[in-house]
């Protein structure tokens, strides 16, 4: 399993990924809404096309992940970082998924996207932010 923060934005995350390749002289790999396949009846947000939908890095060996969010979730102090479980198989995601949903919040049950084979997220009982992936980018 591997263990990434990341880190959500209200429409500034193309600033913020400037920002840090700045800092920390790194490049990283953009992909917005707009890019997204047209497969599975997947409809960009008029307004979101050009937002960041996927941004990551590397820090010294270790992954950084930021994306903008929809408008429909908000940006604030407390959701603003998730933490990325990435796991090797599905049932093991699974698993951690439906442990962590018990008293908590599910924001998107764990499903195949065209970005993973298995892909979920939600808030723990203890208002942690949680992303639960097998074979994210």
């Amino acid at each position: 399993m591997k263990i990434s923060p990341y880190i959500s934005f209200n429409g500034n995350c193309e600033e913020a990924v400037f920002f840090y390749e700045k800092a920390f002289n790194v490049k990283a790999e953009i992909s917005r809404y707009k890019d997204a396949p047209k497969e599975n009846d997947y409809q960009v947000q008029e307004g979101t096309e050009n937002l960041i939908m996927h941004a990551q890095f590397e820090l010294n060996g270790e992954t950084i992940m930021l994306a903008d969010m929809p408008p429909e979730y908000p940006v604030k102090n407390g959701n603003n970082i998730a933490i990325m479980a990435e796991f090797n198989n599905t049932e093991t995601a699974k698993s951690a998924f439906e442990a962590l949903k018990e008293g908590g919040e599910v924001i998107m049950e764990l499903q195949e996207t065209f970005w993973s084979k298995c892909f979920g997220s939600l808030i723990d009982k203890f208002g942690i932010y949680w992303n639960i992936s097998i074979g994210c980018p």
